[in-house]
């Protein structure tokens, strides 16, 4: 994860797609930055609730990720979200920050929130995650 900050990895397809335009890691908590884009829009002429979802998933998810050794892999078992607000490109720019919120052997809890540029809760996820040994190739 540090390494795609540092521009020492390329960054996965989806960060691309929807076009996250930054990202901080700490050890247990990730940080994405997205501009809302009328691309990002559904029908109604808001941001879509999948590109929402998959950013709060994304951020809650590398979080656990910022916690495991080489080796060590882990996916998404659910991810429960609660809409706030509607966001337009007049929202500003998007900040959405995870973290870990309880970590064990085989499963994690984990969380994220997306905020405003005024700093208004938009929406707010849980996931559990599950925690197993890689695949090798």
């Amino acid at each position: 994860m540090r390494k795609m900050v540092a521009g020492e990895l390329p960054p996965p397809p989806i960060m691309n797609l929807i076009d996250i335009s930054g990202m901080e890691v700490e050890e247990g908590s990730v940080t994405f930055y997205l501009a809302p884009q009328e691309f990002h829009y559904n029908p109604l002429g808001t941001m879509h609730g999948g590109v929402l979802s998959t950013l709060l998933d994304s951020a809650a998810a590398c979080s656990l990720h910022s916690t495991l050794p080489a080796g060590v892999g882990y996916t998404s078992l659910d991810l429960n979200v609660k809409f706030l607000r509607a966001v337009t490109v007049d929202s500003g720019q998007l900040t959405c920050k995870g973290g870990v919120l309880q970590k064990g052997r085989r499963t994690a809890l984990t969380e994220a929130r997306i905020t405003d540029t005024a700093g208004r809760l938009i929406a707010h996820a849980t996931s559990s995650c599950m925690i197993f040994e890689a695949p090798r190739s």
